[in-house]
């Protein structure tokens, strides 16, 4: 047989293999993308179900997680992976605990903040209640020291031990009769009537925290960090009026009023109206609870008045936001407020109705679920959007971590 023959036979038998190769390959790619989508489909369901709670799906929810997901419904997917108690008793714990104290701790003991929180995002309430709401979140029975409640401990003014025992006995969050929302003025020993609490403002946990000692400015300046997502230096502007001032800021730092004028002031020109709100309250360290003294404002808005004699003067819980106009008029404050008021419920409408509230919330579940900032302008968008449609559905926080959740499925 010739080599020329020999060539053909190699070419024939090279072209036949060629072609079994290429029709198998046909053959696995047609029967691949059902088996391929079918695990992928799997792999997002389990990446999502362990970014919303931290711990992997059972068989069953993992397989309708994954069908929703087919289905292109990958929001009702997250909204079943928060279904599991985890979210509440992990979740949404770790995420909560940081904005109850100075130092943003997440290692804290369960406390009556975290829990209206967590409460207020299972119920699906308006997340503006966070700020105006008129009760907290305890355990069942927790009203009333009789010993009928799921836990020993009632809940109290002037102590921890109710949520401390909550935490320690594991109960279910996500149980809507074991934990309860209860009207703050009915608790016991309130020294509030309906209309003065304010959601976590009025808490014990955040008296602790940001009424203790100091001039009652701390906890407007958490109220910032927490649900407007700026610090002080961040709303600093200086060119508002310097009227409401209080006593106790030195115009002349050092001999140097210049300071005053270009640093302090551009501070304190906003804060001091808006914590005005905040005069009727304190902490008493020896008895370990939230103070309120009805029309009597508390000698913390007083004290070194010869600081600068000439400076405001703190006569009731008056607030005005001078905010509202220059740099942070881009909060979007709502024009249907009229910007001022008396007490902290009505200053928690105004935090809770602007834009920056709205958007502030998203950014925080954004960085949760996602374990990162917006990156660039099409994720800021996408922020912007999301809190569109927070503000437009009800202030749903659950909305908010299944629309997150979709997002960054593919991170």
């Amino acid at each position: 047989m010739t080599n020329a023959t020999l060539d053909r036979l190699d070419a024939g038998r090279l072209l036949r293999r060629s072609s079994l190769f290429l029709l198998v390959t046909l053959l696995v790619s047609l029967a691949l993308p059902a088996l391929g989508q079918d695990l992928t489909y799997r792999e997002y369901a389990l990446r999502m179900h362990d970014r919303l709670v931290g711990v992997p799906p059972d068989a069953v929810t993992l397989g309708l997680m994954a069908d929703l997901i087919e289905a292109e419904d990958e929001e009702g997917a997250a909204m079943l992976a928060m279904q599991n108690p985890a979210f509440y008793n992990s979740t949404l714990k770790t995420w909560i605990n940081p904005w109850t104290n100075e130092a943003m701790d997440v290692f804290v003991p369960f406390n009556d903040y975290t829990a209206t929180v967590i409460g207020i995002i299972r119920d699906d309430r308006p997340f503006t209640e966070v700020l105006t709401g008129d009760y907290l979140y305890i355990g069942r029975g927790g009203n009333v020291d009789n010993g009928q409640g799921i836990v020993a401990a009632a809940y109290s003014q002037t102590d921890n031990l109710h949520y401390e025992q909550l935490e320690e006995q594991g109960i279910d969050l996500s149980d809507t009769t074991d934990f309860v929302p209860w009207s703050q003025d009915s608790l016991p020993d309130s020294m509030l009537d309906s209309s003065e609490s304010a959601g976590i403002v009025t808490s014990r946990a955040a008296a602790e925290a940001f009424f203790s000692a100091g001039t009652n400015r701390a906890m407007w300046r958490f109220t910032a960090i927490n649900y407007l997502c700026v610090d002080m230096e961040q709303m600093s502007d200086n060119t508002r009026p310097v009227d409401r001032i209080r006593q106790d800021v030195s115009r002349s730092p050092g001999g140097d009023s210049d300071i005053f004028l270009n640093q302090c002031s551009g501070c304190h020109t906003g804060m001091d109206p808006v914590s005005g709100a905040y005069a009727y309250f304190d902490w008493d360290e020896t008895q370990e609870r939230m103070i309120h003294t009805r029309g009597q404002v508390q000698l913390k808005n007083l004290i070194n008045g010869s600081n600068f004699p000439f400076g405001y003067v703190t006569t009731d819980n008056r607030w005005d936001n001078y905010w509202r106009e220059g740099q942070n008029a881009t909060f979007g404050w709502s024009d249907s407020l009229p910007g001022g008021g008396y007490g902290v419920r009505s200053l928690g409408e105004e935090v809770a109705n602007s834009r920056g509230f709205a958007r502030c919330q998203v950014q925080k579940a954004f960085q949760q679920i996602c374990f990162r900032e917006p990156a660039n302008e099409i994720e800021r968008n996408e922020v912007e959007s999301i809190a569109t449609d927070f503000e437009d559905l009800g202030y749903s926080m659950k909305t908010v971590f299944a629309k997150v959740a979709a997002y960054c499925m593919d991170d």
